[in-house]
């Protein structure tokens, strides 16, 4: 996995789980469906790489 991509995954992921905490802990609906959607496209965005990086093999 590039290094580059592998951060912009890890850095989704981070960003989505405290979105959906701080969503969830003023109540906040919205905001933690949001930082539930950064961090499933950081998880997506992670396998991806793994998959590309298992048929270079």
């Amino acid at each position: 996995m590039s290094a580059d991509e592998k951060a912009k995954a890890k850095t989704e992921q981070v960003a989505g789980k405290a979105e959906k905490a701080a969503g969830r802990a003023v109540g906040n609906e919205r905001m933690e469906a949001e930082g539930s959607a950064k961090e499933s496209k950081g998880d997506l965005r992670g396998a991806k790489e793994k998959a590309k990086d298992a048929f270079k093999d």
